[in-house]
């Protein structure tokens, strides 16, 4: 997927009855113009207007000093 970075987000919740945490999964699909960033980065995103069926994220633009 040109332009496009997939984001997974990994959270944990604890079963009502049974107490056991597990591990849940969300991926998000992320615009990248520029194709600037790479496996294992920290990224900010932001939800925007869908720009395809799956891809509804905006990176936010680096903070400048």
């Amino acid at each position: 997927m040109d332009k496009t970075i997939v984001v997974t987000v990994h959270s944990f919740r604890t079963h009502t009855k049974y107490h056991k945490k597990y591990r849940v999964s969300h991926k998000f699909y992320v615009h990248d113009e520029n194709n600037t960033h790479k496996v294992g980065e920290t990224i900010t995103i932001f939800e925007g207007k869908p720009m395809s069926k799956l891809k509804r994220w905006t990176l936010t633009p680096p903070a400048t000093k």
